[in-house]
């Protein structure tokens, strides 16, 4: 059994989720997000970094994931998701846990199977993969899909070894 953790970094709202992974099943444990309160950069990467620190600590995940920068056309934003990001990765990298990156596509690609799927179809896929009743907010479920790609990237990487030392 491997608990698996996925970020989905944002300057106002982080989004975290946690699943269970055995063999090619995954378990719902938790999810959820870090809303930022402060006015202030230092503030709210405070915020975000003491958030994740405490998620960690809690449920002592194996691995993590996080989503990759995504740049449209806004500079700015571009730069506060990579701050937030980074706020993020130390509090993870501070209890010894690597930590693996998906590009937006990628993580679309694993959960959906289209890798332009809107959040929509994201947050309906997790759910029925991970047999969620309630409703799921739209970060919580982008965490959650980021496990969910890390989980079935690791398990590949594992066949592919497996098939390299035959």
């Amino acid at each position: 059994m491997t608990i698996l953790m996925g970020i989905d970094p944002g300057s106002r709202i982080t989004g975290y989720g946690l699943v269970k992974v055995e063999g090619t099943r995954y378990q719902h444990i938790e999810s959820g997000c870090i809303r930022t309160e402060q006015q202030n950069l230092a503030g709210k990467l405070r915020q975000i970094y003491l958030g994740i620190e405490s998620v960690v600590q809690q449920y002592q995940p194996h691995e993590v994931a996080i989503e990759e920068v995504f740049f449209h056309n806004n500079v700015k934003a571009a730069l506060k998701l990579g701050q937030a990001r980074g706020a993020a990765i130390v509090a993870v990298a501070t209890s010894g846990l690597t930590v693996a990156e998906y590009s937006p596509r990628e993580i679309k690609q694993a959960v959906v199977g289209y890798g332009a799927a809107s959040k929509e179809q994201i947050q309906h896929m997790v759910k029925r993969l991970l047999n969620i009743q309630a409703d799921l907010q739209a970060d919580a479920a982008d965490a959650l899909a980021i496990a969910i790609c890390h989980g079935q990237n690791r398990m590949l990487r594992k066949v592919y070894a497996e098939l390299i030392n035959e």
